[in-house]
């Protein structure tokens, strides 16, 4: 049999009218007779952070036991499923987050370990958040070096949101240098003409909407050109890949159409899904789709912002979540944030599903990613930063064996387990922020 080394490149794109769409990684992309760990199937890393506001009630997050074979807590039972790929890991604090200005610096602080500068104007000065850290070392390969993504804008708010410190400070959770704050994009539709270079101005939208051709029907021809070359597997891995984009699309579409026919909010960008866990899904699955075609290999995920008072009806809680969260030990209220806590454990449980049931190389998108999931606030009537609620879905490239509860000491840094994770994902650096060292045994 004829062997050749000559293989289609990691970075191929359709183009077409304007558009450029990635492609899943193929069999066609690895040279023949290659060791997978020196192609394009190595299994390249991949880091997220999912953050939400307001705590948790730590004895129902909390496994009773420490090491493998715990009960999973009341909190986190619907990530049963996923136990081989996860690791709860219990004693963090985060010094930098403890002042009197309990909400602004929760989020700015929790990837960072750096106390910013109080001042409610715009000479706002922060720490380098971990995120930013790897984008700068791995996700200049990419066409997106990170991706920030939220559900609701609190952009607009100016001056003190926290007694000395300026709403900016609650806004991201991403600081790409200790002065530039990256923006969180909460409108799917922005986010997917992102990804897929489509639609760079408001007359733009506005006009895609009204198109019945999608992005994939500007690149069918090159489409149609590529499939003849590759073999079947791969014409069957592109066609589910290219489906699923045409999916998020329809739903897009369909939320915008949705949110316009039934609210009037004629100052919004069309595009925000009028249900919340639509909303969620979508964001949920196209950094799923990012990470798949290797636009990305960095997202952070606001999935609610501190303060945040939205209602969730849909579990049987119609009061706000900030009113809630300030439960006075009432066994009422923590049940109803139990309920909260549990309902946004649920949805990060369908987005692990995704990633798990998605081939990735010589595994899937969980085998070869980690994403971090937690909050920067503990017990909410306390608004303390220790312990905080923490875990970490996926197998980081072999580099996470999984399944275990870890406990550390009382008020250990987060940020020794955030350098832990950077140095497992080849990222040398010996300190982050306050921390003390690397974690031993994650």
């Amino acid at each position: 049999m004829f062997l050749t080394k000559k293989h289609l490149s990691r970075r191929t794109l359709l183009r077409g009218m304007g558009v450029a769409v990635s492609l899943p990684l193929l069999d066609s992309m690895l040279p023949a007779q290659t060791p997978l760990s020196k192609t394009a199937a190595a299994g390249t890393q991949r880091l997220g952070f999912v953050y939400v506001p307001h705590g948790a009630i730590m004895n129902k997050w909390t496994p009773a036991t420490e090491g493998s074979g715990f009960e999973m807590p009341p909190i986190l039972e619907s990530l049963e499923p996923f136990r081989d790929r996860l690791n709860i890991v219990s004693g963090f604090g985060h010094h930098a987050a403890d002042t009197t200005a309990v909400h602004s610096l929760s989020p700015t602080t929790w990837l960072s370990g750096v106390r910013p500068k109080p001042t409610q104007g715009v000479d706002a000065y922060a720490g380098v958040t971990a995120d930013q850290i790897a984008a700068q070392h791995f996700g200049q390969d990419t066409q997106l070096p990170s991706v920030e993504l939220a559900t609701e804008d609190h952009s607009g708010l100016l001056g003190a949101c926290d007694r000395d410190y300026g709403c900016i400070y609650m806004n991201t959770l991403s600081w790409r240098t200790h002065t530039t704050p990256m923006p969180m994009e909460i409108n799917p539709r922005k986010v997917f003409e992102r990804l897929f270079g489509t639609g760079s101005s408001p007359a733009e939208r506005a006009a895609l909407l009204d198109e019945d051709r999608s992005i994939l029907d500007a690149v069918v021809q090159e489409t149609n050109s590529l499939q003849k070359n590759l073999s079947a597997h791969d014409r069957s891995q592109v066609s589910d890949y290219l489906e699923s984009v045409r999916e998020i699309e329809r739903r897009i579409k369909n939320s915008a159409s949705h949110s316009s026919a039934n609210i009037a909010l004629p100052e919004e960008p069309v595009g925000i899904p009028y249900s919340y866990e639509e909303h969620l899904h979508l964001m949920y699955d196209m950094m799923a789709l990012a990470y798949r075609a290797n636009i990305t290999r960095v997202f952070t995920f606001m999935v609610a912002r501190e303060e945040s008072n939205r209602t969730y009806p849909q579990v049987g809680v119609p009061d706000g979540h900030h009113a809630t969260s300030h439960h006075q030990n009432r066994p009422e209220k923590i049940e109803k944030l139990v309920k909260i806590q549990t309902y946004h454990i649920d949805q990060f449980a369908k987005f692990l599903n995704t990633m798990k049931t998605t081939p990735d190389g010589d595994g899937s998108l969980l085998d070869h990613s980690m994403i971090v999931y937690g909050s920067n606030m503990s017990n909410s009537n306390l608004h303390n930063h220790f312990p905080l609620p923490t875990l970490v879905a996926g197998g980081g490239g072999s580099q996470l064996k999984g399944g275990r509860h870890l406990k550390y000491p009382d008020h250990t840094p987060m940020t020794n387990f955030l350098l832990t994770l950077l140095n497992k994902s080849g990222i040398q650096m010996d300190s982050l922020g306050d921390s003390t060292g690397i974690l031993e045994n994650l």
